[in-house]
């Protein structure tokens, strides 16, 4: 295996922070915008081409399998998107290959936003379209977004970090948005509860959400309805009502949003954080997100 090989297995299986998961899948492939002058085509390789690809990389090793998601363009004119599952006796790692036009070339890893203000697209994107439950000054000079899922143990483990933070920058303001990942059998149906108590009360929803979290090992696909139920009545809100609620198709609408919000600003997994659309791995420790904070808060 060459080098470059090497890098890309590497890339597929340990890129980024272990605690992101596998992003979720999307059926649609939106067709390439028509190139301004002068501008480079996107060309999307076929969905055949990546399995092709991947089966060249993997074949070797009969315990790795792989799961071709989007194949998009992407945000850097002239790319396509690719979107890639990858399991092995670890785990399940997500990723994303970016395919040159020429189809011969595909890189890995993050795609850093560049500029005088690198994160301003990400945060204009972010303040048009949150939908999420929110907590704090309403023009809080820093605003923290979080995508999560409630089947996600990551994210119920970073959970407490994030309230620390919170508790040591009460002028923050903390949004919670739903990401529910499709190799999880019960995270959108939770996500649909989650949106569900937070039209009912913002009090509420943040009882919910932890609790849920506490109990995600008692919780399965088939008992996910019983349970969820339950966990809104305790926090505070009618459980009958917002499992009706849970299941109208405006609530999943409401959830697929959001879902397309996190793909537009790049989150590949959970939990990811934006801190004035800036994107930082949910499990970042406490003190590095506060210097964050703390540093935009001195921008203005």
């Amino acid at each position: 295996m060459t080098r470059t090989h090497r890098t890309l297995v590497a890339a597929l299986f340990f890129s980024g922070i272990a605690i992101a998961q596998t992003s979720p899948t999307l059926q649609t492939r939106p067709a390439a915008k028509p190139a301004a002058a002068g501008a480079v085509a996107t060309v999307l390789p076929s969905e055949d081409t990546v399995k092709a690809f991947l089966f060249q990389m993997f074949g070797y090793d009969p315990t790795i399998t792989w799961k071709v998601g989007d194949i998009r363009p992407s945000e850097v004119p002239g790319l396509a998107e690719v979107t890639i599952t990858v399991n092995n006796a670890q785990g399940s790692n997500q990723n994303r290959l970016l395919i040159s036009s020429d189809g011969k070339h595909a890189i890995t890893g993050d795609v850093l936003p560049f500029g005088a203000k690198p994160f301003e697209d990400a945060r204009a994107k972010l303040e048009k379209g949150l939908n999420g439950p929110a907590k704090g000054p309403d023009k809080a000079t820093v605003t923290i977004v979080e995508f999560s899922d409630m089947q996600c143990p990551h994210c119920a483990k970073a959970a407490p970090g994030i309230e620390q933070l919170l508790a040591q920058e009460p002028g923050v303001r903390f949004i919670f948005q739903n990401f529910p990942l499709p190799m999880h059998d019960w995270a959108e149906k939770a996500a649909d509860y989650v949106d569900c108590v937070g039209r009912a009360s913002n009090d509420a929803v943040w009882k919910f959400i932890q609790k849920a979290f506490d109990e995600q090992a008692n919780i399965t696909a088939s008992n996910a309805d019983e349970k969820l139920k339950a966990i809104a009545t305790a926090a505070g809100v009618n459980g009958d009502e917002i499992a009706a609620c849970a299941a109208k198709g405006d609530t999943l609408v409401r959830v697929e949003t959001s879902l397309a919000l996190g793909k537009s600003v790049g989150v590949t997994g959970t939990p990811t954080l934006f801190i004035n659309g800036r994107n930082v791995p949910g499990g970042a420790p406490v003190d590095l997100l506060k210097k964050m904070v703390d540093f935009e808060a001195s921008q203005k």
